[in-house]
This record gives structure tokens, sequence and C-alpha cells, in this order.
């Protein structure tokens, strides 16, 4: 009879090469913004100050996607090593690269054809290019002459000068629309520039508000060299609330158990918050939970991960949490850099976990629930206003409308400009439905800037804040006529202070 034995042996060893057809299951967790938020990993470990996002447009179709930055560049003799699957650079402390394969993983996502070209800081010029096919029998990376790669990096790319210069350029990109059909490919641009910019603000939003580069997007037209606008990425804050949701918070919960330690800062964003930091893509139910960091830079948006069930009541709760490398048990990020798989030993931290005034993980759980059932109370409890109408600009409108409960079968209240027979600042008109403002005070207020029917948005906020319920009733009460004397008396002379 056979046994089991401990080891098994080897005579000898065969070379197996990887089939150069596994390059075609490179980074299928990528998505477009996954992928270009990878390779500006790779311009910030490069000290780059300015990345720049370039769609190419030709004869109608989208042909090209550059990633140009000004960091220190690629040396010629490691040029082969990042195009080298699984080749590492030496990583510094604070690097976002990780597992070598992300700038072959990212592109291959997404395109059949990548091509690397760059200036070192001595001023020497490289290129390769790497093509996909299904004839490729082997890992053949192609020299690109270096004539052509000077002249790619010496385009038109708009940045200020760096220590270097590296060009990441994309063909074949299998996600542009196979048309030129314009009202398509329009279509295309304007939703992808707006997801590449909302999804880059989020993951690099501590490194974009800390000053370290900027991130640029434009569409260029291969036929005239002219770009269109270019955009700039915001950073975009998960926990970027003006105000806490609940006094004393956030508080910092820390964990220790067999020699690890979890540090969990805990966050209540306010009931009903509009700003996009609360309401990330996907929705502010699916972005409640946790948030890790590495080295400044966002991998996991969202998501309790198994230490609790998701549930709307918990919509206002997210967790920041910075982390460094892979630690076993606790958590493990994946090479997309866009997800961190937890362990059974975080589980357990998080339980263990307190914070000075021995709050737990449980504590912090209820106290957002409550916050959140608060909020709805609140909202039942706001008095109805008469809607605003001419003068307020659609967006003004239309948060009014989200955060007020109208009076729709009342008239609107309008608010409009006139020239006045003396210098009050305004004049309650309820006949008219109209709060008029003196024109004489228009130019000044507005401070060189256009004027128009709904400018002055945020003086014709408060004023309809303020003064909306002069126009319910009957008539005006002597609180109401002694309100409006104190109003006019103080935002005249504050008006005429203005034109002195």
């Amino acid at each position: 009879m056979v046994r089991w034995r401990d080891e098994v042996p080897t005579s000898g060893g065969v070379d197996l090469p990887p089939d150069a057809r596994s390059m075609d299951g490179l980074g299928r967790n990528h998505s477009l913004d996954t992928a270009l938020a990878d390779l500006v990993d790779n311009s910030v470990d490069a000290e780059a100050t300015d990345i720049l996002i370039r769609i190419v447009r030709s004869a109608g179709r989208l042909r090209s996607l550059y990633v140009v930055d000004n960091g220190f560049g690629i040396a010629p003799e490691a040029i082969d090593d990042a195009m080298t699957l699984g080749g590492r650079r030496k990583y510094r402390t604070g690097d976002l690269g990780r597992f070598g394969i992300g700038l072959k993983a990212a592109s291959f996502s997404q395109a059949r054809s990548l091509t690397l070209l760059s200036r070192d800081q001595r001023g020497r010029v490289v290129g390769r290019r790497w093509e996909l096919s299904p004839q490729q029998s082997g890992f053949l990376c192609g020299v690109v002459p270096e004539h052509f790669a000077a002249g790619e990096l010496d385009r038109e790319w708009n940045l200020p000068q760096g220590a270097g210069r590296t060009v990441v350029r994309w063909d074949e990109v299998t996600g542009f629309p196979a048309t030129d059909d314009p009202a398509r490919v329009e279509e295309y641009i304007s939703r992808t520039l707006v997801q590449i910019r909302q999804h880059l603000g989020l993951v690099m939003h501590r490194l974009l508000a800390a000053h370290r580069m900027r991130i640029w997007v434009e569409v260029e037209e291969a036929e005239t060299g002219e770009c269109g606008s270019r955009f700039g990425v915001s950073p975009l804050d998960p926990f970027g609330y003006t105000r806490t949701g609940k006094s004393g918070w956030p508080k910092t919960l820390v964990g220790r158990a067999e020699g690890l330690t979890l540090s969990m800062r805990c966050h209540i964003w306010p009931g009903r918050s509009q700003l996009p930091e609360f309401n990330l893509p996907g929705g502010a139910d699916f972005r409640q939970g946790l948030y890790f960091y590495r080295n400044d830079r966002l991998l996991h948006a969202g998501g309790w991960e198994g230490i609790h069930a998701s549930d709307r009541r918990l919509r206002l709760a997210r967790v920041e949490i910075d982390i460094e490398d892979d630690t076993i048990g606790l958590f493990k990020m994946n090479p997309e850099k866009s997800k961190v798989s937890i362990g059974p030993k975080f589980a357990y931290l998080c339980e263990e976990a307190q914070a000075e005034d021995k709050t737990t993980l449980a504590d912090y759980l209820q106290v957002a629930e409550t916050v959140f059932r608060d909020s709805k109370k609140r909202t039942m409890q706001r008095r109805r206003m008469i809607p605003p109408g001419r003068g307020l600009a659609p967006p003004l409108k239309k948060a009014i409308k989200r955060e007020i409960p109208l009076l729709e079968d009342e008239e609107p209240i309008n608010i409009r400009w006139a020239a006045f027979a003396d210098e009050s600042f305004f004049l309650v008109d309820r006949d008219n439905r109209t709060l008029w403002l003196n024109e004489r005070y228009r130019a000044t207020l507005l401070g060189g800037r256009r004027g128009g029917l709904n400018d002055m948005p945020v003086l014709k906020a408060l004023l309809y804040i303020i003064m909306e319920d002069l126009f319910q009733g009957e008539y005006l009460g002597s609180k109401d006529k002694d309100n409006l004397e104190i109003w006019q008396e103080l935002l005249t002379v504050a008006a005429q202070g203005e034109k002195s």
C-alpha cells in the first residue's frame, strides 16, 4: 500500500514560459476609471506635479488615449523592467506602486496596444511598444525609434516643465464606441470624462487636497491638433462634510490583539446632505461603511465587508482606516488597488476596538442610526413655504424644492430688479407676489460681473428665506412690519456702503 508522504520529490526541471496570450486575462477586474488611477499612481511615484489624460479623436472616431506626466521619467536601462510582466522597480516608502503589474494590467485591460515613452532627468529618450494579437507567440516588445519617441514627448501637452516626462499611449481602446456618429461619440466623451474626474477625485482626494499634484482631462482633434476645454480633477472627500452629523464625532476607535493594532476613525454625516462628497457615484447607501487608505491613496470606498450588514439606516456612517501593506489575517488589497479584503482577525479587532471614552463600534453604529432617524423626523416638521419664482436660478429652485416642503397651490414669489424713486434697498409687493430690489445697487453688488434674470443667487436665496413668510396670510402683523423696518434700514445702509 502506498502511504501519504510529507514531501513531493522532483527529478530535474522543464522551462515553461507563459503563453503570450495570457496577457489577455490581465486586469480583468479593472474598469477604465480604475485603470487610469493605476497609471496615475505611477505618475505620483515619479513625483509628477501635473498629470494629463487626453483622448484623441480622428475622422470622427476616438482613436487613442494618453496619460502624460512631468515626473522624473524612466531611464533607458530601466524601461525594459517597466514593460516586463511582474518586473518590479525598487519601491520607496510612500510609493503607491506595489505589485509590478500595474502599468501592464491597467493598459491591457482597456487597450490592445501599449506604448511607453520617456525622457529621464538626463534628457535621454527611450520608447517601447507592446501589441496584443491572436498571432502573438512570444513576449516580444517593440523598440520605438528615438526620433518618434522624442516627437511624441515634445508635443503640445501644456504641462509645466518637470525633471523629465513620461507618455503612456493606448491604441485600439476596447471601450471606445465603434462609430463616428457625432451624437454617440459626444455622449460617450461627456459621460466618460465625468466618470474619470469623479473616480480620480475620490481615490486621489487626499493627494489633490494636499496639492501634491494636479490632474487634467481633455479631448484633442487630430486633424487640427487643437484641444477642447481642459477640465481639472477636484478632490472628492468622502469625509468632507462642513459640520458633523453628531456633536463629539468623529471618534477614533483602536483595537489591539495578538500584536496587531487597528485604528478606525468613525464619522457620522449630517442627515439629508446634498453634497457630492456624500452622494458619491453609486449612491449614499452603497457608500456606507469602510474606507481603506494606503499612503493617502483610497483603495476601498464603502461596504462593511462582513462586520455588519448593509442597512439604509447606516447610510450616514463611514469609517476611515489607514493601512500600510498586506497583513496576514487582517487585510489584503487586490492588484487593481480597488478593493481590500479583510481576514478573520479584522472582525475580532473591530469587536475589541474602543475610543478613549470607551465607545465601541456597536455604540457608533447605534448613534449613526439614531442620527438618521432623527433627520427623517425633522424633515416632516419643516414649515411649508411659498414656491420660488422668476429671478431665482433653476438649480437654486430645485434645491429649495428638495429641501423645503412647498405650498404648491400658491403663486410663486418672484425676485426682480427695478428702478426706485428713493434709496430703499427692497420693496415687498404682496399684490404681485414680487420682492423688488433697487436697480441702483445692482452694478455695485455684481462687482463687474454680467447681470441677468437669475443673477446674485446668494443674495436672492437669503432674501427668499428671510422674507418668504411676509407673502403669506391676508395682512402683515405688527411683528412683520417691525422686521421689515429693521431689514430695510440695515440692508439699505449696507448697500450704500458697498457703493462708497
